[in-house]
């Protein structure tokens, strides 16, 4: 039995009187472990001992709750503003609310909310004269469902669990049976069930340890799905499985067996294809069948190192997006059907060393690109003449994105709009007028964007490079080093992180804060070589680009130095735990979410999802450099004995992304060397995995809680 002297800890709790009294945190046992790399670095790892896989070991769940019930103890007293905290939030939501519809195959599918239920209805009218996106949005928000059906209620499928997600349904090419894949604890291990929609019965077959990535095949009774392996949760298998059958004996129709790639499935934008995708950080491979025969499937252009290509296909050709001849920010190229080889391929849209293309839509008559340029999103339109328009912006600093567009016979272009002061907005765009209408605008009762004011800032990191930085702040806000900060960043995968609307932050902007997004390297809003610039040996540009644009921020009167609070959650909680090493005297209050802070012991385990996947992110530790250079950063490796500012760290027990032994083992060490008497919170949702809790409202008590925390420890009321 291990000792579990933490358990005493809880005896010392009593209640707190105020902020500054604070009870006795747990402290957890420590038992010799060593971790040995191949190459014989060692490392010691007293807290070793939490790992529990199975999630049930008593000495370790009891560390847990003790942790738990001390957070319940120290975040007490901010028990009013968590609650005016989420009566704020939850107040600028309208609760009856629906998405835009889009048809298919003669139907128009929407989502929509129903007032004081958590998750959403899943829905669908059938197409006629008089029924369009309008029509629809106009019935639903007068509460008339006639002529609707049902497909999933969430809400009824959720009853009883603590956590529940539909993550992918998809319809049968005739329209009659539904598929759908549920989560019931956040391990993101998916479930297959299926429904007929014109009888309502649920058929028998049930297919466990899936991910969320359904398609059909044309004879609308073969299902194509994607399973995961039990341990590491790498997508392993493509599978095929007919209704009615034993899917113990489901056929294997590709099984991949290089751990560094994810694999996923879709159909192709003219539904002719059944397409299994192939990635990994520098590496890609597209496999098609025809969806009316997919029994045997051909490559489209074999993998090899470094380059990397996606490709979609219309009229008898496909569209490739790569980085192919050393085209960094990818090109689009064309080829016929029957190719296999990339010495086929011919350029459609060339590349541009300051433009990054992301993604496209193909449609008939254009193709929409997807592109970045000077750190935002934008889109364009080629025609088929080479020629191209761009698609108009309406601020300095926003996201743009391709939204759902079914349709590829359709001459408009749907797409989204939001930035900090401005709601998620859609668009559609004809293409042969330039006729640009709103389909709906996110309804925020209470909210008036002219009372707010976003900004593209730039700032100048130690070695020279101009980091953009988006800030908003409420109007009458002033520049004068008085105010309080929230500074939020990701900066890895070659995530973006772009400016968009939220109606959480806008709590704190009417406090008088500022809310600032750091677009550090190891994102790709700057194009390619942002990402490369941090990632790999070059890593820690991504933690020394936050702390400069934190000095920047504070050098300019946006914040008062002992005012900033930081914000990241996964691979932005790395960032975090590397700028509490590295600059603990610069932040207030760090806020980390699923944080990941054991790099070296996580990337030296191949069993740990995701480890294998990543070794183009981080680099592989079994090799002396990488496993040298991760240890200038790793933050569970770096904790030393000095002053920490407060922080509060959540995770989710069933977390498949970041295990929530990392956050754990990390919560202990600081402890142990923390000088400081800032509190450290660390609160493990115990029925969650990386996301947090499932539901529409749910989270954000999770996010009052947090911003409550912060609030008070920055003096802001």
């Amino acid at each position: 039995m291990l000792p579990i002297r933490f358990l005493a800890s809880l005896l010392l709790m009593t209640p707190i009187a105020h902020a500054q009294t604070l009870p006795t945190a747990p402290d957890a046992a420590q038992v010799p472990h060593t971790v040995t790399a191949p190459h014989g670095a060692q490392r010691q790892d007293p807290y070793y001992w939490l790992r529990d896989d199975s999630r049930k070991n008593p000495a370790m769940l009891a560390y847990l709750n003790a942790e738990n019930a001390y957070a319940d103890a120290v975040l007490a007293p901010t028990k009013p503003v968590q609650a005016r905290l989420y009566d704020e939030i939850v107040g600028r939501i309208q609760q009856d609310d629906a998405s835009v519809p889009y048809r298919q195959r003669g139907w128009w599918y929407y989502t929509r909310y129903e007032t004081g239920k958590d998750y959403p209805i899943h829905a669908r009218r059938k197409d006629g004269p008089g029924i369009d996106a309008l029509s629809i949005l106009q019935a639903n928000s007068a509460a008339d469902f006639s002529g609707e059906q049902v497909l999933l209620d969430v809400n009824a499928l959720a009853v009883g669990k603590d956590y529940y997600n539909v993550g992918d349904f998809t319809i049968s090419p005739d329209n009659r049976l539904l598929a759908w894949a549920e989560d019931d604890n956040g391990r993101r291990q998916y479930r297959i069930h299926f429904r007929n929609l014109e009888t309502g019965q649920t058929y028998p077959d049930s297919i466990p340890g899936v991910a969320d990535n359904l398609v059909w095949a044309d004879d609308n009774r073969t299902l194509f799905y994607v399973e995961n392996d039990p341990e590491t949760l790498l997508t392993v298998r493509v599978k095929k499985h007919v209704l009615g059958t034993d899917s113990n004996v489901d056929p294997v129709v590709y099984e991949e067996h290089d751990d560094s790639f994810y694999m996923g499935i879709d159909r192709s934008r003219d539904d002719q294809y059944i397409v299994i995708g192939l990635s990994s950080t520098l590496s890609s491979e597209l496999r098609y069948a025809p969806a009316s025969n997919p029994e045997t499937f051909a490559v489209l252009a074999p993998r090899a190192s470094e380059v990397e290509y996606d490709a979609d296909h219309i009229d008898g050709h496909w569209v490739i997006r790569t980085n192919d001849g050393g085209a960094s920010n990818f090109q689009l190229m064309t080829t016929a059907d029957g190719s296999t080889s990339r010495d086929d391929w011919k350029p459609l849209l060339a590349h541009d060393p300051a433009v990054l293309i992301e993604g496209f839509e193909l449609f008939d008559g254009f193709i929409a690109v997807a592109e970045r340029s000077g750190g935002l999103e934008r889109l364009r339109i080629l025609r088929p003449d080479g020629s191209s328009i761009p698609v108009q912006a309406d601020e300095s600093a926003y996201s743009m994105e391709l939204a759902t567009n079914s349709e590829p016979g359709s001459g408009w272009l749907r797409y989204g709009y939001t930035s900090l002061t401005t709601p998620a907005t859609t668009f559609e765009l004809n293409i042969a007028s330039g006729e640009r209408r709103q389909l709906k605008q996110q309804p925020v009762p209470g909210y008036d964007p002219s009372n707010y004011v976003t900004e593209r800032l730039w700032a100048t990191a130690r070695d020279g490079t101009r980091i953009p930085v988006s800030i908003v702040y409420r109007k009458g806000f002033h520049k004068d080093g008085t105010a309080a900060l929230l500074q939020y960043a990701y900066g890895s995968y070659g995530i973006s992180s772009d400016p968009g609307f939220s109606v959480s932050v806008i709590s704190l902007l009417d406090r008088g804060m500022a809310y600032a997004i750091a677009h550090v390297r190891g994102g790709q809003e700057m194009g390619r070589a942002w990402y490369d610039d941090g990632k790999l040996m070059h890593k820690r540009n991504t933690f020394t680009d936050f702390v400069d644009v934190t000095d920047f921020l504070v050098r300019e009167g946006y914040a008062a130095p002992g005012c900033v609070a930081a914000y990241g959650g996964s691979a932005g909680g790395l960032l975090m735990g590397a700028i509490a090493n590295m600059a603990p005297d610069k932040y207030r209050v760090i806020l980390s979410q699923v944080p990941f802070v054991d790099v070296l012991t996580t990337m030296l385990d191949p069993t740990i999802p995701l480890t294998t996947n990543e070794y183009d992110e981080w680099g592989n530790p079994e090799q002396r450099d990488a496993y040298a250079y991760m240890a200038t950063y790793s933050p569970y490796d770096n904790l030393r004995v000095q002053a920490y500012p407060a922080m509060f760290v959540g995770t989710g027990l069933w977390d498949s992304q970041v295990q929530y032994w990392e956050p754990a083992k990390y919560v202990a060490r600081l402890r142990d060397l923390d000088t400081a008497s800032a509190p450290v919170v660390f609160r493990t949702n115990m029925d969650a995995g990386h996301g947090g809790k499932s539901g529409r409202f749910r989270r954000y008590r999770e996010q009052a809680e947090m911003y409550a925390f912060m609030l008070e420890q920055l003096g802001v009321d």
